[in-house]
């Protein structure tokens, strides 16, 4: 009777380039993949698995398994007797299981079926196909022999007739068909990330199954083809997961996600509502209050799904602390947009940084001819651009981006006279921007960048006060001679061989120097007896490595009171980048980065500044900035007095990834990969990646998992980096770096940008964020620097009150077990 006979797979021919499966996008595609079944792995007690083929019988009755040696009757489940189904490893079989850590929480289901409530536990090759089935057996239990019914009345539903109506408007003269280019571009404007070959593709592929030889399309064709490209199954089982058996959200229904998913606080019928007529496109939906896969789409894909928290975007943080409590966005040798050997300078250079928020730009002024100082690297071959065209500049856009106090690095090497001119330019076209009142002597911290909004210091070498003359000598700090001397000497670096080398100076350029003097660093010890507050230290990469190796004490509580400085080793004739975190973690305020030169490096910066509305001031942790606290750069561990958070980040899918730049003999096919790197304290670096999904740069869904525990949240960047497997030139697809206090919790869309920091179009990744408190646990609603607390503050869990006797009459006996086990870990801690 062929019943014995193991189920025939169906197997597809295609011409496309595109994968054959058909994409699953509402529950009457999850029963279709029921009936013709797939392989799930069923797991038995003292870690047997066994693999067997299971699939929905014609009439939605039962659940069969095949081959096994139990006879037909034994070997399936009748759909009746199903009382729940579970997600993930939450039975005693897979408790128990040898292999549960080998189990993938996304792929692993139960059946509880039967007057005893037996479970059948099952792991699917994939997390899709674990939706497939939940999602399916769960409108089955709703709605049994009916469950086709129901859908075919909701399917033919919003969406259809959203769609009917759209393309009735396109056909205008009442054809029934419209042209294949129209239905294209329609298609493509509702989804801009669509390719459009891809869109007449797929109709072409309808036409040749049809063997249809028009090609014009017809409302059912059009209807078909969007629901085929423009569904993502990842949003679809999203939404059935919380509409209980909808193929819809309502009011409540997305209430339940706002609240439990995306940590929304305060949510209630309103505002489900607003949403729902803001992003909802059927007509129908928006008067009943109901979420369609589209509008839910919509919303997901919008700003108010952004992993980036929007209170972040203005200034959030307190400005009102003295200057040295803050890291400040730097800019290293802004005026060359190439490498400092013998790289153009330009004026651009400065445009450029001050409109990304650069608080710190640096000027290297020699002699020039007509007695006109110019800008450039000496002892270089880069060119040169006059120093009076610079100030005009900076002058025009010192406040572009931020209003807070911007610090001109003035590095001079001109004769007197030539620093005269300097002078004139600086008072004329600056005039009052110029902060030039003394420091008051009775005070021990630098103003507050609050109290110098719109001014402008600058840092540079000033007299001594008993100087009476007109001019006098000071030490020189030539960066530029100490990369001459060092280009030919096999990349030996001698920290502090530029000592002793003096110039005269002016008096009138030495009065504009205010609270930014440049002196030069001996030792920790000294600066602590003897530094004035208003004096700023420069130090070479290499001699503040050595520091925060060798000293990290005492280089965080150097940083609690003065400025640092910290440029590129003059090694770096390339321009390429040191990492900022590392000076950073130190306390380090301005470290100086190489604009013109992108990659790792400039992205962490890039990030790292966008954190306090992009004003080029970032607050510095507190243990970096209290009078008494101890906090040493190199930490392995936890930092005492700060609870360390458990960051959960699930990579779902990624969305119209490009091709790497210089790919083109590839054609279209990416074969991407994720990787989500964490930078940091030491203890806090680390990175993970996911598989690689080939031949996918359009919608490959990841569905993969990783835990991270964060120190020093503070302090600490998530990058999401994807690149290309199979590449032919680079590998870089696109990045997006985001401090760890940015981050918003739940399902959301992490936008890409290039090698260079332009936005990708249409390119994201979506995912789901959760960050837990080790000491806490749940989604904490602000994740600063929290205190231990002491027993009597302890928080316990209660038990919500349901108003039906029996149940809460059982549950009332779980208050003191609840309170003994958070004593319990309490204590612990």
């Amino acid at each position: 009777d062929g019943t014995k006979q193991k189920r025939e797979r169906k197997k597809t021919v295609s011409f496309s380039s595109m994968p054959t499966e058909k994409k699953i996008s509402s529950a009457s595609d999850c029963i279709n993949a029921m009936v013709e079944g797939s392989e799930l792995k069923k797991i038995r007690s003292n870690s047997r698995v066994y693999h067997r083929y299971f699939l929905l019988d014609a009439d939605m009755q039962s659940l069969r398994w095949e081959p096994s040696k139990k006879d037909l009757e034994k070997a399936k489940i009748d759909i009746k007797s199903i009382k729940e189904v579970r997600t993930g490893k939450n039975t005693d079989i897979f408790r128990s299981n040898g292999i549960y850590d080998q189990i993938s929480e996304d792929c692993a289901f139960s059946i509880i079926y039967g007057e005893n409530y037996e479970s059948l536990d099952l792991v699917a090759n994939s997390a899709d196909i674990a939706n497939v089935w939940v999602t399916g057996l769960r409108y089955l239990i709703s709605y049994g022999k009916h469950t086709l019914d129901m859908i075919e009345s909701t399917q033919d539903n919003m969406r259809t007739s959203w769609l009917s109506q759209m393309f009735s408007e396109s056909d205008v003269d009442n054809l029934g068909h419209i042209p294949l280019c129209n239905a294209v571009q329609f298609i493509k404007d509702l989804n801009p990330g669509l390719k459009t070959n891809k869109i007449e593709l797929k109709f072409k592929e309808l036409h040749r199954s049809k063997e249809k030889t028009a090609t014009d399309v017809t409302k059912e064709e059009f209807i078909e083809v969007f629901h085929e490209l423009c569904t993502r199954p990842e949003i679809y089982f999203l939404l059935v997961q919380f509409s209980s058996n909808k193929e819809f959200l309502d009011t409540k229904d997305l209430m339940m996600f706002l609240e439990a998913e995306q940590g929304m606080a305060h949510v209630t019928e309103e505002i489900s509502l607003e949403i729902i007529q803001k992003y909802e496109p059927a007509k129908e939906g928006q008067e009943k209050g109901w979420l369609s896969i589209d509008g839910f789409t919509n919303y997901l894909t919008s700003p108010d799904c952004h992993i980036f928290d929007p209170e972040h975007k203005k200034v959030c943080q307190d400005m009102k602390q003295p200057l040295s409590h803050y890291f400040i966005n730097s800019s290293h040798n802004t005026y060359l947009i190439e490498d400092q050997f013998r790289g153009p300078s330009d004026i651009t250079g400065y445009i450029r940084a001050l409109k990304m928020g650069c608080r710190s730009v640096e000027l290297d002024v020699w002699d020039g001819p007509d007695n006109e100082p110019v800008i450039y690297t000496g002892h270089t071959m880069t060119s040169q651009i006059v120093f009076r065209s610079v100030i005009d500049i900076i002058n025009k856009y010192a406040f572009f981006a931020s209003e807070y106090p911007l610090i001109l690095c003035l590095e001079n090497h001109c004769s007197i006279k030539q620093q005269k001119v300097m002078v004139q330019h600086m008072k004329k076209i600056l005039g009052d921007k110029l902060h030039t009142q003394s420091p008051n002597i009775e005070d021990s911290y630098l103003p507050s960048p609050e109290s110098l909004k719109g001014k402008i210091l600058i840092k540079a070498k000033k007299l001594s006060s008993n100087c009476s003359g007109l001019e006098g000598d000071v030490t020189d700090e030539d960066e530029g001679a100490e990369m001459s001397q060092r280009v030919g000497k096999e990349g030996v670096e001698q920290p502090n061989s530029l000592t002793g080398k003096r110039f005269q100076l002016c008096k009138e350029l030495s009065e504009l120097v205010s609270i930014c003097k440049s002196v030069q660093f001996k030792e920790f010890q000294v600066s602590f007896q003897l530094q004035k507050y208003w004096e700023v230290c420069s130090f070479n990469e290499v001699l503040a490595s050595k520091y925060a190796n060798e000293n990290p004490g005492d280089f965080v509580n150097y940083n609690k009171r003065f400025l640092a400085r910290v440029f590129p080793s003059p090694m770096r004739i390339d321009s390429s980048n040191m990492n900022p975190q590392d000076f950073w973690k130190c306390g380090c305020q301005i470290v100086a980065m190489n604009f013109q030169t992108p990659g790792l490096m400039m992205d962490l910066n890039i990030g790292w500044f966008r954190q306090n509305g992009n004003c080029g001031y970032v607050l510095r942790p507190a243990i970096m900035r209290e009078e008494v606290s101890f906090f040493s750069a190199n930490t392995k561990d936890t930092v005492p007095g700060v609870s360390p958070q458990l960051l959960h980040i699930k990579i779902i899918s990624g969305q119209n990834f490009p091709k790497p730049k210089g790919s083109g003999a590839k054609g279209d096919v990416v074969d991407p990969y994720v990787y989500v790197e964490i930078h940091g304290i030491p203890a806090d670096c680390a990175e993970q990646r996911t598989k690689t999904m080939h031949q996918n740069g359009d919608n490959p869904i990841f569905d993969e998992s990783f835990e991270f525990q964060i120190n020093l949240p503070e302090l600490a960047m998530v990058r999401f980096v994807v690149l290309d497997d199979d590449y032919i030139g680079d590998e870089f697809i696109g990045q997006y770096t985001i401090p760890f206090e940015c981050l918003q919790t739940g399902y959301r869309h992490v936008p890409l940008q290039s090698l260079t920091g332009e936005m990708l179009a249409h390119a994201s990744l979506f995912v789901h964020v959760a960050i837990t408190n080790r000491r806490g646990g749940g989604k904490p609603h602000k994740r600063g620097l929290s205190v231990r607390k002491g027993k009597k503050s302890r928080e316990y869990a209660s038990v919500r009150t349901l108003w039906i006797k029996t149940i809460d009459e059982v549950f009332k006996n779980a208050l003191q077990p609840i309170r003994d086990a958070t004593d319990l870990r309490e204590n612990m801690q």
